[in-house]
């Protein structure tokens, strides 16, 4: 009977949580300082996907699918990106503080990022993600450095993330002062922190599938990363190849978290959050604990994009800074929790 349960509740799981992926995507293409109503979404997506022949408002139609929806898909798949990549570090590090944006992995794919925008390096050769994505491996490289040198445990990988954040945050505020115009210099400090105002449904191309590939790669994982709820020493007595892991797991988190900044700029507390709430949700075995997470991410990102578009009438808000006004309490809620663990 268990079995005949488990396999209807997972179809109708998946369905469930296709529905609510559709109503925050319908959301975030009807809500805003002009509204539209959702059938006029639901009719604009049919006749473009479709080749449906609904009588539309030419503005209408427009706004739903030149700017909005596609800002939502971009927006959802980075709310899931960045969920993602929280939960498999804090699983990894056993530390319920690790995130990519505190570890130094956000601002190190931001000066990568930078760097090639600006400054050229690789003369073509390195796309703005690839610039993205070295800077965040040589990021976290240098911050998991950092912390075996200062060998004081746990808390030891936060305080090198910290310093590590500082220091790249630093460089890339050098680089866009030292060689950057005045254009330039503006649109890059309003996208590092956080703007979807520019993102387009080519963009939909990098963060869709770089954010399905990690979500897999991710659940390929899950048995790993619930063994290393005990250690690493206790993961590999258990026949986890810990150092294949730790590679692969860390190299899927820096890849997911460059494609996201590389294309909405860093973005902060999702990765710390998400996570927690979704295990206030369905617990800590990783085979749901990170599809549950992707999804909420999601859906929280979508929301946070809608309340940057209507909170100021008339001007877009960065999306960072609502995350920070949602996640900054919540973190400090998690300092305070002693001896708190993944």
């Amino acid at each position: 009977m268990n079995r005949t349960l488990t396999r209807y509740a997972v179809p109708g799981a998946a369905f469930a949580a296709l529905g609510i992926v559709v109503l925050a995507l319908m959301a975030g293409a009807a809500i805003g300082e002009t509204a539209i109503p959702f059938d006029v979404v639901a009719k604009t997506v049919a006749n473009r996907l479709f080749g449906a022949a609904y009588a539309l408002e030419p503005l209408d139609e427009g706004i739903v699918w030149s700017y909005r929806l596609s800002r939502a898909v971009v927006a959802a798949c980075c709310g899931a990106a960045l969920a993602l990549s929280g939960t498999v570090l804090q699983a990894l590090l056993r530390n319920p503080l690790a995130d990519p944006y505190i570890l130094g992995i956000s601002a190190g794919a931001s000066t990568g990022a930078v760097a090639v925008a600006i400054l050229g390096i690789g003369a073509g050769l390195f796309t703005l993600p690839a610039g993205a994505f070295i800077g965040a491996l040589v990021a976290f490289a240098l911050v998991t450095l950092l912390a075996a040198r200062a060998g004081r445990g746990n808390s030891a990988i936060i305080l090198a993330g910290i310093a590590g954040s500082q220091l790249f945050n630093a460089m890339t505020s050098f680089i866009v002062t030292k060689a950057a115009n005045a254009e330039q210099a503006r649109g890059i400090m309003f996208w590092l922190l956080g703007n979807l105002s520019g993102i387009r449904w080519p963009d939909v191309w990098l963060a869709l599938p770089a954010m399905l590939a990690g979500l897999g790669v991710c659940l390929w994982y899950a048995r790993a990363l619930d063994a290393f709820a005990f250690g690493a020493e206790s993961a590999a007595a258990l026949g986890i190849p810990v150092r294949r892991v730790y590679v692969v797991l860390i190299g899927t988190c820096a890849m997911m978290t460059a494609a996201m900044v590389s294309l909405v700029g860093s973005i902060g507390f999702i990765g710390l959050v998400i996570p927690h709430a979704a295990r206030m949700l369905v617990g800590v075995r990783h085979g749901l604990l990170l599809p549950v997470a992707a999804l909420v991410g999601a859906v929280f990102m979508i929301g946070a994009d809608i309340l940057s578009r209507i909170v100021v009438p008339g001007q877009v808000l960065p999306i960072g800074v609502i995350t920070a006004l949602f996640g900054a309490p919540a973190f400090a809620l998690l300092l305070g929790q002693k001896g708190a663990r993944p």
